[in-house]
């Protein structure tokens, strides 16, 4: 079953209403990406692999982890010039707004010690960062860094996908979690869940282009893009 089967086929807009319509729900996406890891790392029990290694670089800089995740970003887009990857619009806005939106959502959500809440904090995590992350992937404006990064070793490397993956993974948070980063069971959660949540907004927020204009064509978009993209958003 590809990513995307269900997804809503209904778009009829007018270029310029499908393009506003676009633009829209990417800046909202990577914004609201920032609010989810922010609460993701105000539960003080796990985040994301690359948040960990930004959160344990934030320890021995004195710059906010929001600097420091665009810092990250920039240095990933120079490892896409020998992998001749081609940035969008949406992968120089996520390099951009998610930094700056994590530390606006790391200034107003409340840090707490209670742990049933922090756990609660995680759910709120990994549903906003879900949310999110079908928004800007949905509306097709290209990867973020990071999901660049991942595709363009698979491609040159010739290796599975998942194992790309995972060897990136282990590799950021081993470096974070050596730097000082927080690994526990929100890295583990966030892990196992995100997945299944990118792929239900996927669906929902998917956009259709004029450009996909048969079946067989929306097929292709289904494998060789959409499901790439679901399993990127889960980095």
């Amino acid at each position: 079953m590809s990513a995307l089967e269900g997804a809503p086929r209904h778009e009829r807009l007018a270029a310029p209403e499908q393009l506003a319509r676009r633009v829209v729900q990417l800046l909202v996406g990577l914004f609201l990406y920032g609010i989810g890891i922010a609460f993701l790392l105000h539960s003080d029990l796990g985040a994301a692999s690359w948040d960990v290694l930004t959160q344990g670089i934030s320890h021995h800089l004195s710059l906010s982890f929001g600097t420091i995740t665009i810092i990250m970003s920039g240095i990933v887009l120079l490892l896409w010039i020998p992998l001749k990857q081609k940035p969008g619009l949406g992968t120089v806005l996520n390099a951009l707004i998610v930094g700056p939106s994590a530390d606006v959502g790391l200034s107003v959500i409340p840090e707490v010690d209670a742990i049933w809440i922090r756990v609660v904090y995680i759910g709120i995590g990994i549903l906003v960062v879900g949310l999110a992350t079908g928004l800007y992937i949905g509306s097709r404006f290209g990867p973020g860094p990071r999901d660049g990064l991942m595709t363009g070793l698979h491609r040159v490397t010739g290796r599975p996908i998942w194992m790309v993956r995972v060897a990136i993974e282990l590799t950021v948070v081993g470096l974070g979690w050596m730097l000082g980063g927080t690994v526990g069971v929100g890295t583990v959660a966030f892990a196992v869940f995100i997945g299944p949540v990118c792929q239900h907004f996927m669906r929902v927020f998917y956009v259709m282009l004029k450009s996909d204009r048969e079946a067989n064509v929306v097929a292709s978009v289904d494998a060789d893009e959409a499901t790439v993209d679901v399993v990127e958003a889960t980095a």
